[in-house]
């Protein structure tokens, strides 16, 4: 639902443009596509603030979007078809019972309706978002969740993946060999004229910019004590701790298909247990440890601990909620039977002093007060920027916010955060009519409810910066790759003795993909593929500018028995299958559906963004 919200499988209709992919007859269009693959390289920005924006904008990662869009209506059209989204019971369970959502509920179990507005949900959307997820999740879940792996198979692959190897290995370090390089000035200059890309000072601007925010309006409203009186009053179930009930019952099963006559005699024979414990209520337990058909609580005397709302059916949920404690209920009717219920408990239900919460809610009135003056304000704000474009002081004087300033570059810096890490916010800021008339720009969302305009004071275009600039730089990596190339000499020379047998190396050790001996990773799979029916043998690995490894192979070991054996390792390789086959299936249904990429659409929509790209 990243790719494309709340709207559901019902919602896939034509857009506007052209048509990148087609889906079970329902188009996806490449402004979906494009609106898509912006929320997703914002979603990556905020997870890891760090990341290049550029590495999320190239045609392979756009392409990735348009798959994973793909596989999401595939699966949306499969529940569909196969009726797979939970009924609403069953929903609120699922909201009541998963911890992802406490942050989302209230005492009671419900949804915070508050909470959700500040997303820019309502509750119904919420509910509808879950119900697709749930069911998207049901599509592949048997596939996913049933992976078996005999312990026979499993070692053999484990065997590949975990072999040990004997070695010998010398390294050669670029690093201790840079004090025997001494580049010239031409060295430097040559390296220089072939690498000027590397040495630009890249485009930039000085902007002013002002953001408009809740907490900018929130400052500006005037709440009274009446007012927090009342919404205390109509909101008592937030500052009411969750009441939670102790009940004992005696089940007579009776299954709701049963007949008629079946279910009359059930029920006769609760009417006669509830007459036994109304004539004995001290007995309960006993009479529950004897005749009681829940097997799960008979021994226990019928005790079911404490449960709370939306924890059992209905009509037992209510009956319980409706007691008080040692009573003893009618017989009551579900679809697994007659029930006799003792309340023996009652805990929580307390509500909070008014003054423990002033503050809470004083806080909570002033976000929603301010949330409506948004409403109104966002629309204001937007026209004023746009139709006195020349300044940013009107909107500066009417909302009463402060004109920030900062340099920046057309991708948000790492580690950037809030405006000046919003890359749409960015992206106006190079515009043309930014740039060239120093306009302001419109306004962009940077973040919930919170609303930038930026205006360019200063333009520096991207260049390349002179030699004398950047000599030490450049000297820095001719030297790297001098001592590299001396590195590499040396290593070379000393594999060919290995080779030949005329040398020990330095270096013996056992390694695995689990023993690294801290060689990189390339190292470790050269290794690992040199052919062990030809050993010894020695090999060389280039590391670049880390310098030359030289490595003789001398025997294949047995893997390294895992601490409590394979059962660990077992399931991974099972859990690895059943992705495999999930994978599978999920091709099967987009053959099924129909589902294919215009690759035409496609590229000309790469190719067009591309160019359009600076």
């Amino acid at each position: 639902f990243v790719f494309f919200g709340i709207q559901g499988y019902s919602r896939f209709t034509d857009g506007a443009n052209s048509t990148v992919a087609k889906v079970d007859g329902r188009p996806i269009t490449r402004a979906e596509w494009d609106q898509a693959h912006q929320r997703n390289v914002e979603r990556i920005r905020r997870q890891m603030p760090g990341v290049d924006a550029k590495l999320l904008d190239t045609p392979e990662r756009k392409r990735e979007t348009l798959d994973a869009m793909v596989d999401e209506r595939v699966l949306l059209a499969a529940a569909s078809k196969l009726n797979l989204a939970p009924t609403d019971e069953r929903l609120q369970r699922l909201f009541v019972s998963d911890p992802q959502f406490a942050g989302l509920r209230n005492p009671d179990g419900s949804v915070n309706r508050e909470l959700l507005a500040a997303q820019g949900m309502t509750s119904e959307g919420f509910a509808q978002q879950l119900r697709q997820e749930f069911a998207v999740q049901q599509v592949t879940a048997g596939l996913r969740n049933t992976g078996l792996a005999t312990p026979a198979v499993a070692a053999v692959s484990l065997d590949a993946l975990l072999q040990q190897r004997e070695i010998q290995f010398e390294r050669f370090d670029a690093q201790a060999l840079k004090g025997k390089v001494a580049p010239t000035d031409a060295d430097l200059e040559t390296y220089y004229k072939a690498n000027t890309s590397q040495f630009n000072a890249p485009e930039q601007a000085t902007i002013e910019y002002v953001v408009l925010d809740l907490a900018t309006l929130g400052k500006g409203v005037t709440i009274g004590d009446e007012d927090l009186q009342r919404y205390y009053a109509e909101n008592a179930a937030r500052y009411t701790s969750t009441e939670e009930r102790r009940a004992s019952h005696i089940l007579v099963k009776a299954d709701k298909d049963a007949s008629a006559a079946d279910r009359q005699k059930a029920k006769a024979r609760a009417e006669a247990l509830l007459a036994e414990v109304r004539k004995n209520p001290a007995g309960f337990a006993d009479v529950a440890r004897k005749s009681s058909e829940d097997t799960g609580s008979a021994a226990q005397g019928g005790d079911l601990d404490f449960i709370g709302r939306g924890a059992m059916v209905k009509p037992f949920e209510d009956a319980t909620f409706a007691m008080k404690p040692d009573e003893i209920s009618n017989v009551i009717e579900t679809d697994f039977g007659y029930h006799i219920i003792k309340l023996t408990a009652v805990k929580g239900g307390e509500k909070k002093p008014f003054e423990s919460v002033r503050a809470e809610i004083e806080a909570e009135v002033r976000k929603s007060l301010a949330m409506k003056k948004y409403a109104e304000g966002a629309e204001q704000f937007t026209n004023m920027v746009y139709e006195q474009s020349d300044s940013l002081q009107p909107v500066i004087d009417k909302f009463k916010v402060e004109k920030k300033s900062a340099t920046v570059q057309r991708q948000p810096a790492p580690g950037a955060t809030g405006v000046l890490g919003s890359a749409r916010l960015l992206q106006s800021v190079f515009g043309t009519d930014a740039v060239r008339n120093k306009r302001n720009t419109d306004a962009v969302e940077v973040g919930p409810n919170q609303l930038a305009s930026a205006r360019v004071l200063q333009h520096s275009p991207s260049r390349t910066l002179p030699l004398a600039d950047v000599k030490d730089r450049v000297k820095e990596r001719v030297v790297a790759q001098q001592a590299a190339a001396l590195a590499r000499k040396d290593g070379e020379a000393r594999l060919t003795m290995a080779r030949q047998n005329e040398t020990t190396l330095a270096n013996t050790a056992v390694i695995s993909r689990a023993k690294t001996e801290n060689l990189p990773r390339q190292a470790l799979d050269q290794i690992l593929q040199v052919d062990g029916a030809k050993l010894p043998q020695a090999i060389g690995i280039d590391l670049g500018d880390a310098g030359y490894l030289v490595v003789r192979v001398l025997k294949v070991l047995p893997r390294e028995a895992a601490p409590g054996g394979d059962a660990q390792f077992t399931a991974q390789y099972a859990q690895a299958w059943s992705t495999v086959e999930a994978k599978v299936y999920l091709n099967a249904l987009k053959k099924r559906l129909h589902a294919e990429v215009k690759e035409v659409e496609v590229a000309a929509a790469i190719k067009a963004a591309s160019a359009a790209a600076p």
